[in-house]
């Protein structure tokens, strides 16, 4: 089966077509992605230091149809061979998701093909068994993105069990916080993890919130308070002072929050006694973060598997992956019902 997947939660879209007979002959589901194309509106929204709703809306108007081309230029197939279409419904903003949405319905619908409305999280979390090492389910699964962390206990595809998630700010909000009290750049989390790599430890000594909770919840609201405490007491004497001020205090920050998501994800897997974690979401490409998880994997004798680098942040393979594995379950949309989105979306209840 040939599936169109389609991403347009926030402010990437993404086309991609996956071809599902290597994964359903037990071979690497990798080898399935046909063709995929992607653009970021990173550029457009940095001179507003955010997403800005609207923009992003109008943005995924206008690249759908020439990215749809592309990806199936690259798979070299026409659009009467896809079989089926998946489409990102939820969660992310209203708008964005219509477009895909209504584009997705609607070629559907021309194509007279089966569609499935696919939940943005699940497409994260399964986007490991994309990679050289799939995990084998069950696994505990470890979503850290601009808008969720959560941990989930996963038992196959659409049998998720939530564990614990933040109760404020997600971890990839706390970077893009902390990368604006630096004065960086929007998005911030890879330039606050590169400047944390100059980073002296030891010079901070700021929280780890929630860490002696005694469950598997988060909280990055305090972390993101506590540098801006440090960032309002400093005062620079020379450039290169603030300079490694700010690489001190990133490197700080970076370390306080690794430290926290590798030990709750060590307590999933201590708990569960499952033996493999998975790593997903746009912050599971965080270099410092993967380096944690493998050395606390290997001192605890478990195993933690990644997607590909080019599918951590949003992408249509990953939506396509997802809306093919729900597929061959037997799940597509009512032909019947208008179509809708969902903003706000329980991954549990997907």
């Amino acid at each position: 089966m040939i599936v169109l997947g389609i991403e347009t939660s926030c402010d990437e879209t993404g086309i991609a077509v996956y071809d599902t007979k290597n994964w359903e002959a037990g071979q690497a589901a990798g080898l399935g992605i046909l063709g995929q194309a992607l653009h970021s509106q990173v550029a457009m929204h940095r001179e507003y230091g955010g997403v800005v709703p609207e923009l992003a809306s109008r943005d995924h108007i206008r690249r759908v149809l020439p990215l749809l081309e592309q990806a199936l230029t690259e798979a070299k197939l026409p659009l009467g061979s896809i079989d089926a279409i998946a489409y990102t419904q939820g969660p992310g903003l209203a708008g964005a998701l219509l477009v895909g949405t209504a584009f997705g319905r609607s070629l559907a619908l021309a194509l007279e093909k089966p569609s499935i409305g696919v939940h943005h999280l699940e497409g994260h979390l399964l986007s490991p068994l994309l990679g050289e090492t799939a995990p084998r389910f069950p696994f505990i699964a470890l979503l850290v993105s601009g808008g969720h962390t959560q941990l989930m206990a996963v038992e196959g595809v659409g049998q998720y069990q939530l564990l614990g998630e933040t109760v404020d700010d997600a971890a990839g909000e706390a970077f893009d916080k902390t990368a604006k009290l630096l004065g960086l750049d929007y998005p911030g989390g890879a330039a606050v993890s590169l400047l944390a790599e100059r980073g002296k430890p030891g010079r901070f000594d700021l929280p780890r919130p929630m860490l002696h909770s005694g469950d598997l919840d988060f909280s990055f609201s305090g972390l993101k308070t506590a540098v801006l405490n440090q960032v309002n007491r400093f005062s620079p004497t020379n450039t290169d002072d603030k300079a490694q001020f700010e690489a001190d205090l990133a490197h700080a920050f970076v370390e306080s929050l690794v430290d926290v998501l590798v030990q709750k994800s060590a307590k999933a897997i201590k708990q569960t006694g499952y033996r493999d974690l998975v790593l997903a979401g746009g912050v599971g490409a965080n270099k410092q973060l993967r380096a944690a998880l493998n050395a606390r994997a290997l001192r605890d004798q478990f195993q933690v598997h990644y997607p590909p680098l080019q599918l951590c942040t949003d992408n249509g393979v990953m939506i396509a992956f997802a809306g093919a594995l729900r597929l061959l379950a037997g799940h597509q949309d009512s032909t019947s019902a208008a179509f809708d989105v969902k903003p706000r979306w329980d991954l549990t209840a997907a």
